[in-house]
């Protein structure tokens, strides 16, 4: 396969010809992937539905909504970008998800589940709504149905009357499984296309005279009671959907030939597909969960190409709420469909009854530990800080009115690299502002979050978080958890503040400028709200002279909250600058790359502390 070779519209090409190139696609997937890291499985499980999507619409007009996104590589490969492949999740490269800035075949962002029905339909409603001609397909796992979203969209897309197309591609659910050989050659028989055409016809004539309506009516009554008896009731044909399945989701001639079928339907449409996660890779197939999101690795063997630098946050949370859990039998562990991310596999195995995978069901995850806590319990919930977002409501309604005390471990919290926009952790130190009574600590090495997360759960009544990064610890390796702030360096002519793992960044800044002759005081704050600014007013007294460096957008962080108790103290600064990620979205990249762009470098940091020196002078 030419690697860099790209793809026309693939409406013309033979059954035949759409095989190969699935073929040559899977390969290209592993091999791409092989060197970037990304998301494997769910790709590889995807390759011949996303040939027969690209075979029947044309995805610059109509709109192809994927679910997460994180089976859209086929699709982009398709669509303009094969060549560009190896820049997969790269700094400046392409995106891991669909992005619309990227290409206009991509119809919406998509990183979080359970979106796709709900976008798909709001297109839908737009079309009909300014007479536009275009078709609407939505694209999403079994995995998605898990939350709620996923729905409150099928709800009223199946009653809206509205021409669109969902796929559930179905890779480990078993919904409306056929009971027995008779149902089974039932199914297969409702989805042979000489019969969907002649079903479409029938009802065409049927319903153009009124006594052929009424006639439709009762065959149609008499047809759902035989079809009851030997077919598993739909719950998308009791909401609206025409349902179609479940078929051979790597058979792409079928696909080709239902799809086109269902792109004429004048109504909603559900195609259940069943494809095998991984498909085409040995690795991949024995062990999807491994490689739904993988690093570089070998071809050859599914080896990682590059080991473990170290113990992560994720490991050591793990490990301590297993220690924490043998010794206090109240304390239970919760995730959103995430075990093995924030590190709960072992816990799971250990506390099997005081474990709960929700699913991909934040919003239920936090209304449920509002229950366990108000009757006795501590429940732990593990969570991405980019999926935690979506338990905003719960955290207020359900958690703080009451005062409850349930302990949330914000995973991924500020910047994640290569997954982008959807996934960085940079908002929740200002939304969790806003919510009264609720604590937030932030360690800055492993052994902080040992005592934090003790701290958080046997010290701190109400609603606390505990945030910490993706990865592990850098330079910084020591413990100063005591107390809500501290004081690393001692200094006179300008305080540095600063949280987490930009620590270790900032007390580097703080020994370049002391080979200038800059004496700079550093603060580390352990719990970032409420905000302890005594100790930063006390310092501040001293220098006149302030720089933050925080990991979070500027709107809502601990920078904002300084400066207005400065400013309320009556205090008159010399100079002072907020350091963050800025007010809009970071791209995808490295840490490194990424914390250079948004200026939270060792040397942009130093500039800018160099610069507020210059203040007042």
């Amino acid at each position: 396969m030419n690697q860099g070779k790209e793809y026309g519209s693939l409406a013309g090409i033979s059954d035949q010809e759409a095989e190969e190139l699935c073929q040559a696609l899977r390969q290209r997937v592993i091999q791409v992937v092989s060197q970037t890291g990304g998301h494997l499985a769910s790709n590889l499980g995807a390759v011949e539905l996303t040939v027969a999507l690209h075979r029947v619409y044309d995805t610059s007009k109509d709109r192809l909504v994927f679910d997460v996104g994180h089976q859209c590589y086929v699709h982009k490969m398709l669509t303009g970008r094969n060549g560009r492949m190896e820049t997969l999740r790269a700094f400046g490269g392409i995106a891991g998800f669909p992005k619309p800035s990227e290409s206009k075949h991509d119809a919406c962002i998509a990183g979080h589940a359970s979106t796709a029905v709900s976008t798909a339909l709001g297109m839908a409603i737009a079309r009909t709504q300014l007479g536009e001609n275009y078709r609407v397909v939505a694209l999403l796992g079994d995995g998605s149905l898990t939350g709620g979203l996923a729905y409150e969209g099928l709800s009223m897309a199946g009653q809206s009357g509205e021409p669109l197309v969902v796929i559930l591609n179905d890779n480990g659910m078993s919904i409306n499984a056929s009971m027995g050989g008779v149902a089974q050659h039932l199914a297969k028989q409702r989805l042979k296309p000489q019969y969907l055409w002649a079903k479409e016809i029938y009802r065409k004539v049927m319903h153009a005279t009124p006594p052929g309506r009424a006639l439709h009516r009762a065959i149609h009554r008499i047809k759902e009671g035989i079809k009851a008896s030997l077919l598993p009731c739909s719950m998308f044909e009791n909401m609206g959907f025409q349902y179609m399945g479940p078929v051979d989701g790597h058979d792409v001639k079928g696909l080709t030939h239902l799809l086109r079928y269902a792109s004429t339907v004048e109504g909603p449409v559900l195609l259940h597909v069943k494809t095998v996660k991984g498909k085409g890779f040995r690795p991949a197939e024995k062990n999807p969960d491994d490689f739904h999101g993988i690093g570089p690795f070998q071809k050859e063997s599914g080896a990682l190409s590059q080991g473990s630098s170290g113990e992560s946050f994720s490991a050591r949370f793990g490990r301590d709420l297993r220690e924490l859990a043998r010794k206090d039998p109240r304390i239970c562990a919760v995730t959103a469909a995430m075990t093995a991310g924030t590190g709960l596999t072992d816990f799971a195995k250990e506390f099997p009854q005081r474990f709960f995978d929700v699913g991909i069901a934040e919003e239920h995850a936090v209304t449920m530990t509002a229950g366990m806590a108000k009757q006795g319990l501590i429940p732990v919930f593990a969570v991405y800080s980019t999926f935690f977002q979506r338990g905003y409501d719960m955290l207020i309604h359900d958690i703080a009115i009451d005062h409850l005390h349930a302990v949330f471990c914000v995973d991924r919290a500020g910047l994640v690299g290569d997954d982008g926009e959807t996934h960085h952790g940079l908002f929740d130190p200002g939304f969790l502002k806003t919510i009264p009574g609720m604590t937030v600590l932030s360690p800055a090495s492993l052994d902080e979050l040992t005592a934090m997360l003790d701290r958080a759960v046997h010290h701190i009544s109400g609603p606390v978080a505990v945030r910490y990064p993706r990865g592990g610890e850098n330079q910084y390796q020591a413990n100063h958890s005591d107390g809500e702030a501290c004081s690393l360096r001692s200094g006179r002519d300008i305080t540095l503040v600063t949280f987490g793992t930009l620590t270790g960044t900032v007390l580097a800044v703080a020994d370049r400028l002391a080979k200038d002759g800059v004496s700079a005081e550093v603060i580390k704050l352990n719990q970032i709200i409420p905000l302890p600014t005594d100790p930063i007013l006390a310092s501040l007294q001293k220098t006149g002279r302030l720089l933050v460096a925080e990991e979070c957008v500027s709107l809502g962080g601990p920078g904002e909250g300084i400066l207005a108790a400065a400013a309320a103290q009556g205090l008159s600064l010399k100079g002072a600058t907020v350091c963050s990620c800025g007010e809009g979205f970071v791209p995808h990249g490295t840490i490194p790359q990424l914390r250079a762009l948004c200026g939270l470098d060792v040397e942009s940091l130093y500039r800018k502390s160099r610069e507020v020196m210059t203040y007042g002078r």
